[in-house]
């Protein structure tokens, strides 16, 4: 059985990529007319890359980032606005 509580980091140099490239995604989705913060959450619960764009690149950029380290950057964003 687990006793200890499984810890999970990224470092702030990821972070900054992984903003960088969430906004890249964002404005592609933008520039296409789509709703992007909806279409980031799709993508996110499903794992389904169709909810991205193709345009600029933004599908394959968004899927070199790792899901849980995405998960991380967002909350700590989100708290750290609070």
């Amino acid at each position: 059985m687990f006793d200890k509580t499984m810890t999970f980091s990224v470092n702030e140099d990821k972070e900054a990529e992984i903003r960088k490239n969430l906004m890249t995604v964002f404005d592609a989705l933008s520039e296409k007319g789509y709703n992007p913060v909806n279409q980031i959450v799709g993508y996110i619960l499903s794992e389904d890359p169709t909810y991205i764009t193709t345009h600029n690149s933004a599908r394959s950029i968004i899927r070199k980032i790792d899901r849980d380290e995405l998960l991380q950057v967002l909350v700590r964003s989100y708290l750290n606005s609070k």
